[in-house]
């Protein structure tokens, strides 16, 4: 049962423990993206991290504008010691946005776990669709590779269904535990 001081901290829009909530997943997502790791050896630029995994249970437990300032965030300090120049930051949060937001956005008036899988599929999808188009239109050509794109859609497309396949079975392994831990931390 919550005490009366729980019950008003829970419906500020941004008290310190929801603050608190944000800054673990934010740090959580940047400090994951630095573990990356390539899967097929023609294309090694192209690398899967799991910190859409921190940005989408964020969406899960606040709300769809808090994964997108998570994403933000991430972004932003991933810059700061980027080789890209921006380029790969704006194509990651296009990316991240196509993922995050449409099961978040569902997700708040549509509960359940079977709910949960549907989203997550939905996402997989447009995740792979969105990624197709920001590197035919803006990875590729800025980074002067436009000719290479067509001889490679198809890992484009593999690698982005395996990616956020991987990244959905984390959050649906990861979504209570971390809910559980928020709880007896008293910040969720």
């Amino acid at each position: 049962m919550k005490t009366n001081e729980q019950e008003q901290s829970s419906k500020k829009p941004f008290g310190a423990r929801k603050i608190a909530g944000i800054a673990i997943f934010t740090a959580l997502a940047y400090c994951i993206s630095f573990l990356e790791f390539a899967i097929f050896p023609q294309v090694p630029f192209l690398k899967i991290d799991f910190s859409n995994v921190f940005i989408m249970l964020a969406g899960f437990m606040y709300g769809p504008i808090v994964a997108l300032f998570v994403g933000i965030v991430k972004e932003l300090l991933r810059l700061i010691g980027s080789s890209t120049f921006g380029v790969g930051e704006i194509a990651n949060f296009s990316i991240i946005l196509a993922y995050v937001l449409p099961p978040t956005i569902f997700y708040v008036k549509f509960k359940g776990r079977k709910v949960v899988y549907c989203l997550l599929a939905v996402a997989c999808l447009m995740q792979t669709a969105v990624a197709l188009l920001v590197n035919k239109f803006i990875t590729f050509p800025l980074y002067g590779m436009a000719d290479l794109f067509n001889s490679v859609v198809w890992f484009l497309v593999a690698f982005n269904l395996i990616k956020s396949i991987l990244v959905s079975l984390l959050i649906i392994v990861l979504y209570k535990r971390i809910g559980r831990i928020f709880e007896r931390m008293n910040i969720k």
